[in-house]
């Protein structure tokens, strides 16, 4: 991953083409990869907003209102 954010910073990429690289770069990884990312992501986050990370998540439920 070093080498890719250092081949960006190099290249000059403009912030559009970032995200659309990122994207790219993300798909093209196996679906295990993109999960295990994700959950070291959550955890590190969880660890560093709550001091630990916890044992069970609640649920939580978005609902789209489309009568706005």
């Amino acid at each position: 991953m070093k080498k890719r954010k250092m081949a960006m910073v190099a290249s000059q990429v403009k912030i559009d083409e970032e995200d659309l690289r990122d994207i790219q770069f993300w798909l093209d990884r196996p679906a295990s990869e993109r999960i295990a990312e994700v959950t070291r992501l959550r955890r590190a986050y969880y660890s560093w907003l709550l001091g630990t990370y916890p044992q069970h998540m609640e649920k939580t439920v978005t609902q789209r209102n489309d009568d706005i």
